[in-house]
């Protein structure tokens, strides 16, 4: 778990930094190229029945001059009270009226399918593209920041595909059509309203430019938040035990008050824009109505009284839609900066597969004694290569004089040698950090080496498919990971079409049967908290059991017996040397009793192998393996 107090400053200063979002434009086409390669025609509706509906509305303010100045005028000068004319023409505005209600119903329902569908494949292809990014991602990028995508960003892009979009589509058709109709009503009128339209816009770009800044800010210090919060859920007992309690507190203060500095300017600036267009759009109201009234009295313009009726409810729905233009646009800004963080995550290159040889399970064809491939499981495997060639799984792993940095310049392995015979087991001592994880990490290709080979039964390990290659190699890791759900289940991720039985054999096989079986519901108990209702060694022996079931060809085991108790690692010791049996075993172990009867122990450190041989050959030595065994200094390290 990273350090409190210097962790959580550094994460608010990078929040702190300037704008992220540098290209809101590309984005913004990014994101509707997006949503218009799922949804195109649907959206494409949806902008069709905003037009219906604007239309409707447009016409329905017109009608005010046509109601006041072709019928109420006449009949109070005339007299007459034939109101049939008024009343055709009122359901004839009844009818448009009705059609701009359907139309935006039908966009309503429409909006909101468009969304959620645009939500749920977004967020498929964020996972889908998140389980191909290389192992190097998540070491750099914490877990509650990249939760965060899945979370607030998706919720701001849903707030802006589903309002901010469409009412900024609505209000820009909006000031077309009520632009024009303002034009054919009064051209003097029209120039005032644009006036006052002209600083609105104005105000908008200096609030909108001021507040888009703070609202990427913001984006980012969520992630920055939401990252430290998972850290402290997952390091509660350390926080506890080191009592951490007051120190965690003023870390979160400080990348609270990032996030709220951040939030609080980018909504005052967007919180200045509503008054400030509305008071304006009060002022264009109170000047069109003196200059029109003048210009009615006057008859100077043709500007009759129904007419100015007409334009005045214009003025009103003018104004309406560049307040919401300005409204909508910072929402979009931070919509645009939740699609950036998203859009970075969907650019991270993905981990690069160019093998072609594939692992697949075989049988000797009693006519040829020649190996073939079969959809049956079997006991023995075999590597088919892209021709179709099929060379037999022995599991004789070699490194060639491997060198490896895990960031450019700072050397983890020197010219690193050495290989496994098929069926051995090979185990890699040293101090911590001394490379030996690295090794297996290698081998299961999660980074791939600077220079030199590694072969697997005389194949390059590039030239093999990552899956199969990883599927070849059963893994006990040293922190052990449960997922949520049953025993059963836990055990089953090692192969998913495993029967109940083989569950079961595979946990007798690793010792966890005996203490599953008095579990309130057994198999069938359901682990949440990555197993917190475990013990340490309980959850390590379901990962041993997961291993066994995937009955894998060759097995890497990292400290796999470090959390298990001396009377249960003597008993699961013996379920591992029956799992080990006829594989190629590469075994990394601090507590060394347990790869006593290895048959190659290789001393690391600093990145290179000082010692090879059995247990007794080095003992012998009396070397580095044996001052890390007995403790005593040997004759190499006498000065």
């Amino acid at each position: 778990m990273p350090g409190p107090r210097g962790n959580a400053g550094r994460m608010a200063a990078e929040a702190k930094k300037g704008r992220e979002l540098d290209h809101p434009f590309r984005t913004f086409m990014r994101l509707m190229q997006f949503v218009f390669s799922m949804y195109g025609w649907q959206y494409g509706v949806v902008i069709a029945l905003i037009v219906v509906t604007i239309y409707a509305q447009v016409r329905g303010n017109l009608f005010f001059q046509t109601l006041i100045d072709n019928y109420i005028t006449p009949m109070l000068k005339s007299g007459d009270h034939d109101f049939g004319p008024l009343l055709s023409a009122v359901g004839v505005m009844a009818a448009i009226y009705a059609v701009g209600v359907v139309a935006a119903a039908i966009s309503a329902v429409l909006k909101v399918f468009i969304t959620q569908g645009f939500m749920m494949k977004l967020r498929n292809r964020m996972f889908t593209h998140m389980q191909k990014l290389p192992l190097g991602y998540f070491d750099t990028n914490s877990r509650g920041d990249v939760m965060s995508l899945y979370t607030n960003d998706i919720d701001t892009l849903r707030q802006m595909v589903s309002q901010s979009i469409p009412q900024i589509i609505n209000s820009l058709f909006s000031i077309v059509m009520i632009l024009l109709s303002m034009i054919y009503l009064s051209v003097p009128l029209t120039v005032v309203v644009l006036v006052v339209s002209a600083l609105m816009i104005w105000m908008t770009k200096i609030m909108t430019g001021k507040s888009g800044t703070f609202f990427s800010r913001q984006q980012k210090s969520v992630g920055a938040l939401n990252g430290y919060v998972e850290e402290m859920m997952s390091g509660q007992k350390v926080v506890k035990v080191f009592t951490h309690e007051q120190a965690a507190k003023t870390d979160f203060r400080t990348l609270n008050d990032a996030l709220f500095d951040a939030s609080n300017k980018a909504n005052m600036f967007s919180g200045f824009l509503g008054p400030i267009n509305n008071q304006l759009g009060y002022v264009a109201y109170v000047l069109c109505a003196l200059v029109g009234g003048w210009l009615a009295v006057t008859g100077t313009t043709g500007l009759t009284l129904g007419g100015l009726v007409s334009f005045l409810t214009f003025v009103k729905s003018f104004t309406m839609p560049i307040s919401q233009v300005s409204q909508q646009l910072n929402a979009i800004v931070m919509g645009l900066a939740g699609a950036d963080r998203i859009f970075k995550l969907l650019n991270q290159q993905e981990e690069s597969d160019d093998g072609q040889t594939t692992l697949v399970s075989v049988r000797r064809d009693s006519a040829s004694d020649a190996l073939v491939e079969t959809t049956d499981r079997t006991d023995q495997w075999g590597w088919r290569a892209a021709d179709g060639q099929i060379t037999p799984m022995r599991g004789d792993i070699r490194l060639d004089d491997v060198t490896f940095s895990y960031v450019p310049g700072k050397t983890v392995l020197h010219d690193m040698t050495m290989f496994a015979k098929p069926g051995q087991k090979i185990a890699l001592v040293g101090s911590t950090g001394a490379g030996k994880t690295t090794i297996t990490n290698l081998i299961t290709r999660f980074y791939d080496i600077d220079s030199g080979t590694i072969t697997y039964d005389g194949i390059d390990i590039r030239n093999i498919h990552k899956a199969d290659l990883r599927r070849s190699l059963g893994m006990v890791l040293q922190d052990t990971h449960l997922f949520s759900g049953s025993i059963m289940e836990n055990i089953r991720f090692g192969r998913l079409d495993a029967t109940d039985e083989e569950v079961i054999a595979a946990a007798k096989l690793a010792n966890a049967h005996t203490f599953i079986e008095k579990l309130p519901n057994g198999y069938d108990t359901q682990l949440t908290g990555d197993g917190a209702s475990l013990s340490q060694g309980q959850r390590q022996m379901l990962a041993i059991a997961r291993a066994a079931v995937a009955d894998p060809p060759a097995l890497i085991l990292d400290e796999a017996t470090s959390s298990i108790d001396t009377r249960t690692e003597a008993l699961v010791q013996e379920g591992m040397d029956e799992l080990m049996k006829g594989r190629t075993t590469f075994v990394i172990a601090h507590r060394l009793s347990t790869i006593r009867n290895a048959d190659c122990i290789m001393v690391i450190e600093a990145g290179r192998i000082i010692e090879r041989g059995t247990h007794d050959e080095l003992i012998a030595q009396q070397g580095r393996y044996y001052t890390l065994y007995t403790g005593l200094k040997g004759r190499s390290q006498e000065v």
